[in-house]
């Protein structure tokens, strides 16, 4: 079975050779001596499955896209960034109550 190398590294597996495999499965890449590569499934810790779902790793790409384009926040202690959730909460709750009212 022959697979292409994308230009951005990335090779699609074959549904044939993937399909006893959960999906997200991480897989170890070993470049053996012989120029061989090989990818080894590894097993997950069941307590961590949560991260691997769709939904979390949709989370985590958001996240990755908000903290290159700058859309983040720094504090100099754990009072300063409380007091600024705090705002953040009580602005949420206005804004759901002018919506209940109107």
């Amino acid at each position: 079975m022959l697979v292409k190398l994308s230009g951005r590294g990335t090779v699609t597996i074959p549904k044939e050779l993937r399909k006893d495999l959960p999906e997200g499965t991480v897989m170890e890449a070993i470049k053996r001596d012989d120029g061989v590569l090989e990818l080894r499934p590894q097993e997950r810790d069941p307590d961590q499955a949560w991260f691997w779902t769709e939904r979390w790793q949709q989370m985590e790409r958001e996240a990755d896209e908000d903290y290159a384009a700058g859309r983040y926040k720094t504090f100099d202690n754990v009072e300063a960034f409380i007091a600024d959730l705090d705002t953040y909460v009580e602005a949420r709750k206005r804004k759901g109550a002018a919506r209940r009212r109107a």
